[in-house]
Protein backbone atom coordinates (compact mmCIF):
# COMPACT_ATOMS: atom_id res chain seq x y z
CA UNK A 1 0.00 0.00 0.00
CA UNK A 2 1.30 3.47 -0.83
CA UNK A 3 -0.15 5.28 2.18
CA UNK A 4 -1.13 4.80 5.82
CA UNK A 5 -3.92 6.71 7.55
CA UNK A 6 -4.53 7.21 11.27
CA UNK A 7 -6.49 9.62 13.43
CA UNK A 8 -4.19 10.91 16.16
CA UNK A 9 -6.97 10.65 18.74
CA UNK A 10 -6.98 6.87 18.16
CA UNK A 11 -3.33 6.66 19.29
CA UNK A 12 -2.89 6.33 23.05
CA UNK A 13 -1.18 9.44 24.40
CA UNK A 14 2.06 9.37 26.35
CA UNK A 15 2.05 11.53 29.48
CA UNK A 16 -1.61 12.34 28.73
CA UNK A 17 -0.69 14.79 25.97
CA UNK A 18 1.65 13.42 23.29
CA UNK A 19 0.31 11.26 20.47
CA UNK A 20 3.33 9.64 18.78
CA UNK A 21 2.29 8.72 15.22
CA UNK A 22 5.52 7.31 13.79
CA UNK A 23 4.70 3.66 14.50
CA UNK A 24 0.98 4.02 13.79
CA UNK A 25 1.82 5.48 10.37
CA UNK A 26 4.63 2.95 9.79
CA UNK A 27 7.14 5.75 9.09
CA UNK A 28 10.74 4.82 8.30
CA UNK A 29 12.57 8.13 8.77
CA UNK A 30 10.17 10.85 9.93
CA UNK A 31 8.58 11.23 13.34
CA UNK A 32 5.24 12.98 13.77
CA UNK A 33 3.69 13.84 17.13
CA UNK A 34 0.53 15.73 18.01
CA UNK A 35 0.86 17.51 21.34
CA UNK A 36 -2.32 18.67 23.11
CA UNK A 37 -1.31 21.13 25.85
CA UNK A 38 -3.47 22.08 28.79
CA UNK A 39 -3.18 25.68 30.02
CA UNK A 40 0.14 26.17 31.80
CA UNK A 41 1.61 22.87 30.51
CA UNK A 42 5.39 22.74 30.27
CA UNK A 43 7.61 20.20 28.58
CA UNK A 44 11.12 19.21 29.58
CA UNK A 45 14.22 20.81 28.11
CA UNK A 46 15.93 18.45 25.66
CA UNK A 47 17.85 18.20 22.40
CA UNK A 48 18.24 15.60 19.66
CA UNK A 49 21.96 15.91 18.98
CA UNK A 50 22.63 12.20 19.48
CA UNK A 51 19.98 11.20 16.93
CA UNK A 52 20.81 14.14 14.62
CA UNK A 53 17.09 14.95 14.37
CA UNK A 54 16.04 18.43 13.40
CA UNK A 55 12.48 19.30 14.35
CA UNK A 56 9.72 21.60 13.20
CA UNK A 57 7.12 22.70 15.73
CA UNK A 58 3.88 23.91 14.13
CA UNK A 59 1.39 25.52 16.49
CA UNK A 60 -2.04 24.69 15.10
CA UNK A 61 -4.16 26.19 17.87
CA UNK A 62 -3.57 28.43 20.90
CA UNK A 63 -0.48 30.33 21.95
CA UNK A 64 2.75 29.15 23.53
CA UNK A 65 6.43 29.88 23.97
CA UNK A 66 9.20 27.62 22.74
CA UNK A 67 12.52 28.29 24.42
CA UNK A 68 15.42 27.49 22.08
CA UNK A 69 18.91 27.82 23.59
CA UNK A 70 17.63 30.25 26.26
CA UNK A 71 15.79 32.40 23.69
CA UNK A 72 12.01 32.62 24.17
CA UNK A 73 10.17 32.32 20.85
CA UNK A 74 6.54 33.46 21.20
CA UNK A 75 4.16 31.50 18.99
CA UNK A 76 0.55 31.87 17.95
CA UNK A 77 -1.64 29.63 15.81
CA UNK A 78 -0.10 29.14 12.37
CA UNK A 79 3.50 29.79 13.46
CA UNK A 80 6.20 27.20 12.82
CA UNK A 81 9.76 27.07 14.12
CA UNK A 82 12.62 24.83 12.92
CA UNK A 83 15.04 23.67 15.59
CA UNK A 84 18.54 22.29 14.92
CA UNK A 85 19.36 18.89 16.44
CA UNK A 86 21.93 20.21 18.92
CA UNK A 87 19.74 23.07 20.20
CA UNK A 88 18.04 22.66 23.56
CA UNK A 89 14.29 23.25 23.32
CA UNK A 90 11.34 23.39 25.71
CA UNK A 91 7.65 24.20 25.22
CA UNK A 92 5.73 26.31 27.73
CA UNK A 93 2.03 26.58 26.98
CA UNK A 94 0.08 29.78 27.51
CA UNK A 95 -3.19 30.33 29.32
CA UNK A 96 -5.38 28.46 26.81
CA UNK A 97 -5.33 24.96 25.39
CA UNK A 98 -2.90 24.56 22.50
CA UNK A 99 -2.19 21.95 19.87
CA UNK A 100 1.19 21.43 18.22
CA UNK A 101 2.25 19.17 15.38
CA UNK A 102 5.89 18.18 15.94
CA UNK A 103 7.85 16.74 13.02
CA UNK A 104 11.37 15.36 13.29
CA UNK A 105 13.79 13.61 10.98
CA UNK A 106 17.53 13.08 10.56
Amino acid sequence: MSYTKVNYEDVDPVAESMHFLRDALDCDTVGVTVLDCEPGWSGKAHDHAEEEHEEVYLLVEGEATVTVEDEAVSMEAGDAVRIAPESTREIQNGETESTFVLVGAP
